[in-house]
């Protein structure tokens, strides 16, 4: 079962208020709704759905919808559920705001669908179980989408979703409008808003585990590109001293650096803050990591010159 089932199983399995109910089936049916031989047809693939449908026309308008299964073209597809509002349907769909008074299609639903906080939630939750969808955060990018079809309704979505400062985007596609939103934080936001609870926390398990995951790569990837730079420090620094050897010039230099000198040769894999922490322990003469790099400059000096 893909993560977006999951949250639209959680959502139709939630108790919501008559009114609540009514601005979902608007969100739902005016983005899933079409005609068909004159009548009005709604399609899910989700049983929850068909099941709330069925209920939802029963209870609020004490019509019995007819139901079509349409097997799913391969054993990856399941069945198809095309619900079909024979009776009062035109009554059905003034009260969902599909319709208004004159009987044209709305642009956008009427004022008392959407009239209260929760009320446009539940008409987020219709869009969403109509046309929404999220990426599984374990296996995919940080992705939620919902497509619609009518430029105005995609509009007023958009700008309920911003309403609630999620960053909602709008992408024109072939075949409709993509509203987009990117952002982990608002996408959990999103899911809490719409009151998928259980989706939420799985979300954001998920968006901690991968933050510390990305945090503990940084740090190693930091500790590791240190660790390349004392080798390479360490190594250029030997080899300056192996020119010198080389070359018998050893004794040019003072004897603070000839013992600088000494404790690389002892300590090859030291970092400076490491070297000279040893040679003031086990000469008792205190001396830092900024006065030991002066010692192997003149080391790299010296070296330089016999290098021309």
């Amino acid at each position: 079962m893909s993560y977006t089932t999951k949250i639209k199983n959680e959502l139709l399995k939630m108790e919501i208020q008559k009114s609540e109910t009514i601005a979902l089936l608007s969100g739902f049916i005016r983005n899933s709704g079409y005609f068909n031989n004159d009548v009005f047809c709604l399609s899910t693939e989700n049983i929850y759905m068909k099941e709330m449908l069925e209920k939802s026309f029963m209870n609020l308008y004490h019509v019995e919808v007819s139901i079509d299964i349409k097997p799913g073209l391969n054993f990856s597809k399941r069945d198809l559920y095309v619900i079909r509002v024979e009776e009062k349907s035109q009554i059905i769909l003034k009260d969902l705001g599909y319709y208004g008074e004159d009987l044209k299609y709305l642009e956008i639903p009427p004022e008392y669908i959407t009239g209260s906080t929760e009320e446009e939630k539940a008409y987020l939750r219709g869009v969403f179980l109509s046309q929404g969808s999220i990426n599984d955060p374990q296996t995919s990018q940080y992705h939620m989408e919902i497509v619609i079809a009518k430029p105005e309704e995609a509009i007023f979505v958009q700008k309920i979703l911003n309403q609630y400062e999620l960053n909602a985007k709008i992408l024109n596609r072939d075949k409709g409008y993509m509203i987009y939103i990117k952002e982990a934080e608002k996408i959990s936001d999103f899911l809490k808003m719409i009151g998928a609870m259980q989706a939420t926390l799985y979300f954001e398990n998920v968006r901690i585990y991968h933050d510390k995951k990305n945090h503990t790569n940084r740090l190693n990837n930091c500790e590791q590109a240190n660790t390349d730079k004392i080798v390479e420090a360490a190594t250029i620094q030997l080899k300056n001293i192996e020119i010198l050897e080389e070359n018998v010039a050893v004794e040019l230099l003072d004897d603070k650096t000839k013992e600088a000198l000494e404790y690389r040769k002892k300590y090859p894999e030291a970092s400076l803050k490491e070297l000279s922490s040893i040679l003031s322990m086990e000469t008792g003469k205190s001396i830092t990591k900024s006065g030991l790099n002066h010692r192997f400059r003149k080391i790299a000096e010296l070296a330089s010159k016999f290098k021309s």
